[in-house]
This record gives C-alpha cells, sequence and structure tokens, in this order.
C-alpha cells in the first residue's frame, strides 16, 4: 500500500534528513499547502495547521507502509490518541500538474512553545540558502538581459556568468498576465528550460525581490537543482505564485528575452522560444 506524503523541512531534497525518504517517488518538487511554518531553535521547522491565507512550499513523496514507519519515527508520531510530538494528518497539496491529498507532519500543542518566528516566503530551504556568501542565481526570463541590469544601476553584481544551467522536468510558460501581455514562469509539467547561470553574493537580494515582486507575492523564491557545465548545481529562482492562462509577451520582453540568452544558451532552445510566442500570437489571433 502506498501514502502520499508532503515534506517542508529536513525531509526534503538536500536535507540532512532526506535519505529516510530513500526509494521514495517523488511526485512534486514544487508543492504547497495552507499553513503556517515558524522557525525552531532547534533547526527544523514546524508546520501550524490552518486554512488561512499563509501557504507553505515543499516537495511531495509517495511512500511505501515501511517509508511511512520511518517517517512516522522521526516525527515522534505514535497513531491518533497517543501523545505525538507531530501530529499527521490529511491536508490537500497543490502542484502545476494536480491537487493531491497527503500526509503532513504538523504542530501539537506541545510544540507551541518552541515557535519562533514566521519562516520568511513559506520555505525553509530558501531562508537559508540566501544567507550563504556567495551561490549560484538561475535567470530563465529577461533577468538573463544585461542590458536591463545596466539601466537599473546593478550590472556590477552580475559580472560572473557561469554557463547555461539545465533545468529538467519544467517547461517555459508565460503565466503572468500583465496589461501588456505575459510574463515568463517555470512550470513543472515536463519539459527542459534553459537559463543563465550566475554567481551572485547576498547584497544583490534586495534588488531581485523587488524587480520580481516577491513582497507583493507575484513571484517567489525557490531553490532548484540545475545542470551546469557537468555537475548538478543547486541554485536560486523565481516562480510565478498565482499563475494564470498563458498570455503572449510583448515584443520587448520576448527581445530581452533573446538577447539576454544569445551566447549563453542553445540556438537550439533559443529558437523554441520564439516558435512559442508566435503559436501563442497565433492562438490570440485565432480568438
Amino acid at each position: 500500500m502506498s501514502n502520499l506524503v508532503f515534506v517542508y523541512g529536513t525531509l526534503r531534497k538536500n536535507e540532512r534528513n532526506h535519505h529516510l525518504l530513500s526509494g521514495a517517488t517523488r511526485i512534486a518538487e514544487q508543492a504547497w499547502t495552507n499553513g503556517t511554518l515558524f522557525n525552531t531553535d532547534s533547526g527544523f521547522p514546524i508546520l501550524k495547521n490552518s486554512i488561512d491565507i499563509d501557504v507553505v512550499y515543499g516537495e511531495l513523496y509517495e511512500v511505501n507502509e515501511s517509508q511511512l514507519a520511518r517517517l512516522d519515527e522521526l516525527e515522534g508520531y505514535y497513531g491518533e490518541g497517543h501523545q505525538n510530538f507531530y501530529d499527521r494528518v490529511v491536508k490537500t497539496i497543490f502542484t502545476d500538474k494536480e491537487i493531491y491529498h497527503a500526509f503532513v507532519y504538523v504542530m501539537t500543542e506541545q510544540q507551541a512553545p518552541m515557535l519562533r518566528r514566521k519562516v520568511e516566503y513559506g520555505d525553509w530551504r530558501v531562508q537559508h540558502f540566501i544567507k550563504k556568501n556567495n551561490y549560484l542565481y538561475y535567470a530563465y526570463g529577461s533577468c538573463m538581459d544585461h542590458k536591463r541590469f545596466e539601466i537599473a544601476g546593478v550590472d556590477q553584481h552580475f559580472q560572473k556568468v557561469v554557463g547555461c544551467g539545465v533545468l529538467d522536468g519544467y517547461t517555459l510558460g508565460f503565466t503572468v498576465q500583465l496589461s501588456d501581455g505575459g510574463r515568463a514562469d517555470i512550470l513543472e509539467t515536463g519539459g527542459v528550460v534553459e537559463g543563465k547561470a550566475y554567481d551572485i553574493t547576498p547584497d544583490v537580494i534586495p534588488y531581485l525581490f523587488e524587480r520580481e515582486g516577491v513582497a507583493s507575492r507575484l513571484y517567489r523564491p525557490a531553490i532548484i537543482d540545475i545542470k551546469l557545465n557537468g555537475a548538478v548545481k543547486e541554485a536560486l529562482t523565481f516562480i510565478v505564485v498565482q499563475k494564470e492562462e498563458e498570455l503572449t509577451p510583448p515584443d520587448h520582453y520576448s527581445e530581452e528575452i533573446l538577447r539576454g540568452g544569445e551566447g549563453t544558451l542553445s540556438p537550439e532552445y533559443l529558437e523554441k522560444i520564439k516558435e512559442k510566442v508566435e503559436i501563442l500570437k497565433s492562438k490570440e489571433t485565432i480568438v
């Protein structure tokens, strides 16, 4: 018998307890549910169950009974009617493909004194990642265009282009609907996305977060794995929060993507972007 489990802390990919999910099937690495995530002083987060507007981001896995038992042991869950460290409940989990119902380990009353400040952006991995001295930033849209950085007066922060990052399992879309057209997004629906990988430092984060509208929840920060120069590397990127039906991007925005990707992204991939934009234009013309 198999079960679905949503994980949001130390069980996530590349975290210290992820080995307990060895052999499990990952359904989605971009998954989310309602609730509020809190930091603790013990090196792990706690999800407070709620149905409010707060969102917690994590990963969704299919596990068998023995794997679920290992997770129960880690989380101190002994079953209904017992004094559990975490409760295990069923919650609605959202992904780019489908909506699921899965087990989630949530706060019990004995954990209440452990709660500290809320986890920023609802993503436990992000808040730790961006505190490093330097890390990779993965741009797949107009942020590949150096001219935009020059206009904003921040081009000195984006001088270290490491190469073309390849993101497997995702598709480039234009799911942000602004008054003049769509803006780029990545969707975990299969495929491949190419982007520009930069080596950056934390002092550029305020610019990126403002540009991507993180405060207004236009985009959210996320940590992904990209193939880069023969190795797999973690990188910061930004993903659309409220995805709409795709809309043709304005010409100036398409030009920024193509200009920014030239010389780094493959010619074949850039051609696919052109083709996608033309297809979107033709669909809107027909309508």
